[in-house]
């Protein structure tokens, strides 16, 4: 009974792995349409709003997918002066708080963006440029979803800190 919340872990993480692949490709399409925007409007004057919209859509899709995944590499942000430094009890307790912590935030920001969505779809949002990209609503749409993402995934990191607690001796469970 005690592997089923790394079960649950592992399947949230294989999902996570998956959007961050997603991140990757966009990482690239990202790069690809500047190249091709920067050619375009300096070699031969042509220039698309639609194209530049493309960009910022693009890079929001990449940054909402990434977020999770870069919490799952464990290539987020820490004090590790401090953190090195801590007792296994002590490291234990900051891992808890930051993934229950990760999780408030994340679910705080789903449902602040929720209404925000549902708003932007009801009025049909689209681009207040000419030329620019219809249904805006879609893009705006990443913002629960990655969020959402980043919930799992502290959840993953709350189950695992958890399953890998020290005991009072400072040893960890296997």
């Amino acid at each position: 009974m005690q592997k089923a919340p790394l079960v649950i872990a592992e399947r949230i993480e294989s999902v996570i792995d998956l959007f961050g692949k997603v991140a990757s490709w966009l990482t690239l399409s990202i790069v690809l349409l500047i190249v091709i925007n920067v050619i375009l409007r300096y070699s031969m004057s042509l220039g698309s709003v639609w194209a530049q919209e493309l960009e910022w859509h693009l890079l929001a899709a990449m940054i909402l997918f990434g977020i999770s995944f870069s919490l799952l590499r464990g290539d987020n942000v820490r004090v590790d002066l401090f953190y090195a430094n801590y007792t296994p009890q002590k490291k234990y307790i900051v891992d808890l708080v930051s993934a229950i912590l990760t999780i408030i935030i994340a679910v705080f920001f789903v449902k602040l963006s929720i209404n925000y969505v549902g708003q932007s779809f009801s009025i049909g949002e689209k681009s207040p440029d000419p030329g620019g990209i219809p249904m805006r609503w879609l893009v705006k749409s990443l913002i629960p979803i990655g969020f959402s993402l980043l919930a799992l995934q502290g959840f993953a990191e709350m189950l695992r800190v958890i399953m890998n607690r020290p005991d009072a001796g400072g040893k960890d469970h296997v």
